[in-house]
């Protein structure tokens, strides 16, 4: 394991706790501490890690920072299986996999789809894309950390897949905040809003398997929750927000979207129309 911030050291103590030998670096000695005293080999040089396993796993700010550590020692990796957890572009995910392999090493990409403390349980669940023969040999170990879920063989998809969710994960979290940010301009506790926020949530769950079957079909019906009708209510949250004195740039962007569905001829047709607007259709 080469990096040891709050995932790596999760990712250690979870192959500890199976009975897996770990060998472990990281470029500030001391964070290897902890998992060294629970019972990790401490690695003196990235080469010595290299030397240790044929399994090497990354998890490292971006891809740049694998070049970083790996350039100097690369004729050490020839014959590993890179499975890097890493957060990038997709595309620098697939220029990375042949950089390793024009190095004689095969890269698995990955993307962990959970917090730190959530690592190793049953909730717990990763993204992976690349070789399919070599992922299939490795998955009982990858399974120790989370839920395997393969993509394909293009490197790329897996961190499709992470940065997709995440897209959703940091806009619903920036949602709620600016949502309790317009509330709170009356004295209303954010903690107020919660209960109402977790029953609207279960609702936005509900909608999401129609929603994706329009996506697919590229159909849009809308006797329900069309995009004018939705449109005039982003309209209303815009208005209310400038009113409020608080941060317009979200609830600028959805009515955008909402303005320009309309403007291609989607205001009768399904909320879901402002797909094609977002990738940039209509």
């Amino acid at each position: 394991m080469i990096g040891l911030g709050p995932m790596g050291q999760a990712m250690v103590r979870s192959y500890l706790a199976a009975g897996h030998d770990v060998t472990v670096w990281n470029r500030t000695a001391s964070r290897a501490d902890d998992v060294v005293a629970a019972g990790a080999k401490r690695a003196g040089t990235v080469a010595d890690a290299l030397a240790a396993n044929e399994l090497v796993l990354l998890s490292l700010t971006d891809y740049q920072a694998m070049y970083d550590i790996l350039a100097p020692t690369e004729d050490a990796l020839r014959g590993k299986i890179v499975v890097n957890l890493s957060s990038d572009t997709p595309e620098r995910t697939r220029v990375a996999a042949e950089w390793l392999a024009a190095r004689g090493a095969e890269m698995i990409a990955g993307g962990i789809m959970v917090p730190a403390q959530v690592v190793g349980t049953e909730s717990s669940f990763v993204f992976y894309s690349g070789a399919e023969p070599t992922f299939e040999r490795i998955e009982p170990t990858l399974r120790v950390i989370g839920r395997p879920g393969y993509r394909g063989a293009d490197p790329g998809l897996a961190q499709l897949y992470y940065q997709s969710l995440l897209d959703l994960f940091l806009t619903t979290l920036s949602a709620f905040l600016h949502s309790a940010a317009l509330v709170g301009t009356a004295g209303v506790p954010a903690a107020t809003l919660v209960p109402y926020a977790k029953e609207l949530l279960t609702l936005v769950q509900t909608s999401l398997d129609e929603a994706a079957k329009n996506v697919d079909s590229g159909s849009h019906p809308g006797d329900e929750a069309n995009a004018k009708m939705m449109g005039a209510t982003a309209d209303h949250i815009l208005a209310a927000s400038r009113d409020a004195g608080i941060d317009v740039g979200l609830p600028a962007a959805v009515k955008e979207h909402y303005d320009r569905a309309a403007a291609a001829g989607h205001g009768r047709d399904s909320w879901t129309s402002l797909f094609e607007v977002i990738r940039g259709q209509a």
